[in-house]
């Protein structure tokens, strides 16, 4: 079975997809989805390495103030710029 992000997809739904797509692909629309740049510059994509540990401690402070991943390490980021 095909899924994403775990979510099962069945065949009927790609075929949904496959004939949305072929009736009215707007892609203006598609290109202006997505997160929204932090400011007027807009953004950039920056990786970086963590050890386990690392990650299993940004899990537990994100987990703990309602924060995904990303929103913990910018709201600590800018408290320390």
């Amino acid at each position: 079975m095909k899924t994403i992000n775990g979510q099962p997809v069945s065949e009927a739904q790609i075929d949904r997809w496959v004939t949305e797509a072929e009736e009215d692909y707007d892609v203006e629309r598609l290109r202006k989805r997505g997160r929204k740049p932090r400011d007027e510059e807009g953004a950039q994509v920056v990786s970086i390495r963590l050890s386990p540990s690392e990650v299993f401690h940004l899990d537990q402070y994100a987990a703990s103030h309602g924060l995904s991943r990303s929103q913990a390490i910018r709201k600590d980021l800018k408290n320390a710029i």
